[in-house]
């Protein structure tokens, strides 16, 4: 008995074992840090690409809205869809700082793509001010000539229906009477 008495009863971790679980540790949360790292700079590209494309299609909407202008048919006080202006400079709805300019141009006939009357392809330039540095970007879209959203809803609600072009329909008439 008196031999185990004299084995020693220390326990513990020698300071190799104590130096290596730190070195482990260390490697492994230099790891999380740099995937923690990694992940935020992912998440604020996600971010300023979600608002790039929240702001062209911004631009896209109100280019429907007010690239052809409505003009009046003097015979039957028609609104129709106008030839398409260009725009310089104009503020992106929503989008404090970003300005666009736009340029339509109809879509010749052709085989190479969509064709027909009243199809423009609208070349637009946003830009905007970042770190001092003036930046611009570049895009372009087919927009049909029709008069805009807004008018054709305005025309619905206030009398008559429209076909999807924006004419007016015929009001039905009742079975049984006379035109």
């Amino acid at each position: 008995m008196r031999a185990m008495r004299a084995v020693s009863r220390r326990s513990g971790f020698t300071i190799v074992e104590v130096v290596l679980a730190m070195g482990l540790l260390l490697v492994g949360m230099t790891a999380v840090l740099g995937l923690l790292t990694f992940g935020a700079a992912l998440a604020r590209t996600a971010a300023l690409r979600t608002g790039a494309a929240a702001a062209a299609e911004a631009v896209v909407a109100d280019l429907e809205e007010t690239l052809f202008p409505l003009e009046v048919d003097p015979q039957t006080g028609e609104r129709n869809a106008g030839l398409p202006h260009t725009l310089e400079g104009r503020p992106v709805p929503g989008h404090e700082g970003i300005v666009y300019s736009a340029r339509a141009t109809p879509v010749p006939a052709g085989d190479d793509g969509p064709q027909g009357p009243g199809r423009y392809k609208v070349e637009v330039e946003m830009s905007w001010t970042s770190s001092g540095r003036r930046k611009t970007r570049s895009f372009s879209v087919l927009l049909l000539r029709e008069v805009p959203f807004s008018e054709r809803l305005r025309r619905e609600l206030i009398g008559g229906e429209l076909d999807p072009l924006g004419s007016r329909l015929e009001a039905p008439v009742p079975a049984g009477t006379q035109p």
